[in-house]
């Protein structure tokens, strides 16, 4: 169990990373200075360098944060008693759904973006999606074991699954009233089941 020092250092770290999502919610994080940071936290400029060491690395704790909710979801699956198709899409699902948060999807954006030019950043990012992918190329790999799916290249699905998700936030934070998430998360919905061969009914 934590010491209490421990616990209050936490605490106070993560109180500079949800400051942090509020602040990309309005503004986006690149455009973002330490001192906002600071200000929306209601501390110091010494207390946020004694968690990070510069604003790149509080870019990389929303980033792993962001992944690690994902990541928990795709672990409830892998627990779950649904078939690896009623995964795949559950974990579609769920991918999509963070499009309503604007503060993550501002954050993916600039994540984006500096992936071209911030090697941590990209290099987190890539040992991320790896993972990611691993595990989604398992299940369609039973999938496709199971007759639920065609044989296919289950790395190459994978990847389009992932690439889709990403892709379809990225437009949505370009364009936020180019399509409803409603009518998106459908669509892809109606794609695996296309794929599976499967008829919806109801």
């Amino acid at each position: 169990m934590p010491r209490l020092g421990e616990t209050v250092s936490v605490q106070r770290k993560q109180n500079f990373i949800d400051a942090a999502w509020r602040c990309a919610a309005r503004r986006g994080f690149r455009e973002l200075t330490v001192d906002e940071i600071c200000s929306e936290a209601g501390t110091s400029k010494g207390a946020f360098y004694g968690y990070f060491d510069s604003k790149q690395d509080l870019q990389l704790a929303l980033l792993a944060e962001d992944a690690w909710s994902l990541d928990a979801v795709m672990e409830d699956l892998e627990r779950s008693r649904l078939t690896p198709l009623a995964r795949i899409r559950a974990f579609v699902r769920a991918a999509l759904t963070r499009s309503d948060d604007g503060s993550r999807v501002q954050v993916r954006a600039d994540l984006w973006a500096d992936m071209l030019h911030e090697p941590k950043v990209r290099a987190r990012f890539v040992e991320t999606m790896d993972a990611r992918r691993a595990t989604l190329r398992r299940w369609i790999d039973e999938c496709i074991a199971a007759g639920e799916l065609p044989p296919v290249r289950a790395n190459a699905l994978a990847a389009i699954v992932l690439a889709l998700s990403d892709g379809l936030m990225l437009h949505g934070a370009l364009n936020p009233s180019a399509f409803g998430w409603p009518n998106v998360r459908q669509a892809i919905d109606a794609l695996l089941f296309g794929l599976s061969g499967e008829v919806r009914r109801g």
